[in-house]
């Protein structure tokens, strides 16, 4: 099998020397999205509602440029800087993932990139 690279205007371009997501075979892995505006590169919001809906747009961009959807999203991984913005964060998260809802993790973590107060990265099932 071989990895293609995913890439796509409608997301953040990558901060680092990382792909926003790879796909090998019928998986997509994406990178950790951030609450970054694509066109601007700048954090969006100060709260983690605001965050939230911003790092699902950018992940919901990368996976349509793949040929997928947040429907093809069979685990994420959630991470926050502050655990007391799970609730805040699961309820921006329920209006994106609705039916059966992926697995998940969710992570506390010190700190995230540029400050950030969510980060989340997900694995997507795409049919041939």
């Amino acid at each position: 099998m071989e990895q293609k690279q995913i890439t796509t205007p409608h997301a953040p371009v990558a901060i680092g020397p990382y792909s926003q997501a790879i796909r090998y075979g019928q998986f997509i892995y994406t990178s950790g999205q951030i609450p970054l505006d694509p066109g601007t590169g700048e954090i969006v919001g100060d709260d983690v509602q605001t965050q939230t809906h911003r790092v699902l747009q950018n992940l919901q961009a990368v996976l349509e440029s793949a040929g997928a959807s947040l429907k093809s999203v069979i685990k994420t991984t959630v991470f926050l800087t502050q655990m007391s913005d799970f609730q805040a964060m699961n309820t921006v998260y329920a209006g994106y993932f609705t039916g059966t809802a992926p697995a998940r993790s969710t992570v506390a973590v010190a700190e995230l990139p540029r400050k950030a107060l969510v980060e989340i990265e997900c694995i997507a099932l795409v049919a041939d």
